[in-house]
């Protein structure tokens, strides 16, 4: 491969990071059209070099981060690149204290689809469960941080709706 061309397809796999965090590898495939094995090759050479942050965190899901984004944030923006719960943490954060029932009628998704996002974002410390004498109550951990971040990567966020 001539050098011109390496430079442009990692330039492109650089610029695709950059304006969507957390993009996984097939989305990463499709945007930038390079071959399966071009782009794994490109992406192996972008980690050696540490240009780009690999987050391999999820259960084989793998996020591709530009340096310059701290990891508080990455884990934050891992969690809410699913629509779903990226729906949940935004309406918690605007009812503050929720109950599973009143989430679950505003997401109009099965139960156990919401438990299992739910666990997920508790698991990633993004969410609290608070134990009520009656009801579990949910609360955004760090509200103001996570809006910050919402509010930050809102284009590479509502690109993917």
């Amino acid at each position: 491969m001539a050098a011109k061309a390496v430079i442009d397809a990692r330039l492109v796999i650089l610029k695709q990071i950059g304006a969507s965090p957390g993009i996984r590898y097939r989305e990463l495939l499709r945007s930038t059209g390079l071959g399966n094995g071009v782009l794994e090759h490109h992406l192996k050479i972008l980690e050696n070099t540490h240009r780009v942050k690999v987050d391999r965190s999820g259960h084989k899901r793998t996020g591709f981060y530009s340096t310059d984004i701290l990891d508080n944030e990455s884990n934050i923006l891992a969690a809410i690149r699913n629509n779903v719960s990226r729906q949940i943490v935004i309406f918690i954060i605007e009812h503050d204290l929720c109950t599973f029932n009143v989430i679950l009628e505003h997401t109009e998704k099965a139960p156990s689809t919401l438990s299992w996002h739910l666990k997920r974002l508790s698991k990633a410390s993004i969410i609290s469960v608070l134990y009520g004498r009656e009801y579990l109550l949910y609360q955004v951990v760090n509200s103001n941080f996570v809006e910050a971040i919402l509010y930050k990567y809102r284009g590479s966020l509502e690109n993917r709706l």
